[in-house]
């Protein structure tokens, strides 16, 4: 009966529409990783002292904003716009997607944001790509701590974004979500880099050749996320019965 169940569930995720909404996850993923790290990677070139000049932070908050809010709005008609393992973690708890679906979704995004950072060294002839690092003078649980608050507000805000029971949001509601993401770049970047991402973290740190603290951009976005998408859907704003594949219609993410 289990393997029925799965099989089934198998079959759900690999469906046109399905490969449909990975393709999509890929393709905004990728354009978010590009502009996020990209711009981390102009301001190093720019300014002298760029970990040190308040004007790289504004430099790669506005990027995360203006980068997350496009792919979001792009992908969201396809697969739902998570552009963020730790949605997709969120969505697959609560029952939205299914795990499956849910594991093609982390392919996805894992895969482009490691192919966005590989095309931004080799464009870049070999350039360092930066990575999320944590504060010397913070321990690595408190990093994941900030992580996991930032990433609680971002998903939190997915939510409400794409809640189909509130007035139509059109591009206003991925908007919000980069905002969102934005300010926590403003608020934690200097302390854990302000990834709030896992798949975007994972992908610098691999081509850098540096996953030292990894576990602080997981664990934490990954409770973060959790906890929002329960609070909503549970006790805040309780809903009915989701889409049985994706649950992304009329949804945004990140």
């Amino acid at each position: 009966m289990a393997s029925a169940s799965l099989t089934a569930r198998f079959k759900q995720s690999v469906t046109p529409a399905s490969l449909r909404a990975y393709l999509a996850e890929f393709i905004s993923t990728f354009f978010y990783v590009f502009a996020v790290v990209g711009s981390a990677m102009a301001s190093r070139k720019l300014l002298p002292d760029a970990a040190a000049d308040p004007s790289s932070l504004v430099i790669v908050a506005m990027a995360n904003a203006f980068a997350l809010s496009s792919a979001v709005y792009i992908a969201a008609n396809a697969s739902g716009g998570h552009v963020n393992p730790a949605v997709t973690f969120s969505m697959a708890v609560g029952g939205r997607i299914n795990v499956p679906t849910a594991l093609f979704y982390w392919i996805s995004q894992m895969l482009a944001s490691v192919m966005a950072c590989i095309f931004l060294k080799v464009a870049t002839v070999g350039q360092h790509v930066p990575t999320n690092t944590v504060a010397e003078e913070m321990t690595g649980f408190g990093a994941s701590l900030i992580e996991g608050v930032m990433t609680f507000g971002l998903v939190y805000t997915v939510y409400a974004a794409g809640d189909p029971r509130r007035s139509s949001l059109s591009a206003t509601g991925p908007l919000a979500v980069g905002l969102t993401a934005g300010a926590g770049v403003l608020a934690a970047g200097p302390f854990s880099g302000g990834s709030m991402n896992p798949a975007s973290a994972f992908g610098s740190a691999v081509i850098a050749g540096r996953l030292k603290n990894q576990a602080v951009y997981w664990v934490g976005p990954l409770i973060g996320a959790a906890v929002a998408g329960f609070l909503y859907d549970n006790v805040v704003f309780p809903t009915e019965a989701p889409d049985s594949l994706r649950g992304v219609s009329g949804e945004v993410g990140v």
